[in-house]
């Protein structure tokens, strides 16, 4: 019987879970107020972390955000390694996920789309 779920997607969902925890409590930097991680996609050896992140405030500055998470790498990859039990820590590597601000801009549209529809 296939499994349903591969050790990859486990332990990304396991990272994931960690990697937030560990920035909404433990992380004390005020430029990752509003941060939300989103994804880890792991590679195939299990050697490299690529964690989406998005923003709470659509208007804030994705670069900024993403120094703070690169300077915060070291920090998290230790505490990630008491925490799973892999021989190897992933390497972590930070991308921005605009889905959701996407996803509001082509709600507008469609909102304007359907208002200029309404009969007058």
């Amino acid at each position: 019987m296939p499994r349903e779920f591969s050790r990859n997607q486990r332990l990304g969902n396991q990272v994931l879970r960690i990697l937030s925890e560990l920035l909404r409590f433990q992380i004390k930097d005020p430029r990752l107020q509003g941060v939300s991680l989103t994804s880890v996609d792991l590679s195939r050896d299990l050697s490299i972390a690529k964690v989406g992140f998005s923003l709470l405030d659509p208007d804030g500055d994705p670069e900024t955000v993403l120094e703070a998470l690169r300077s915060a790498t070291g920090f998290l990859r230790g505490k990630l390694g008491r925490t799973i039990k892999v021989r190897h820590v992933p390497e972590l590597r930070f991308a921005h996920d605009d889905s959701a601000a996407e996803s509001v801009r082509i709600g507008k549209l469609i909102e304007r789309a359907l208002s200029g529809d309404e009969p007058r």
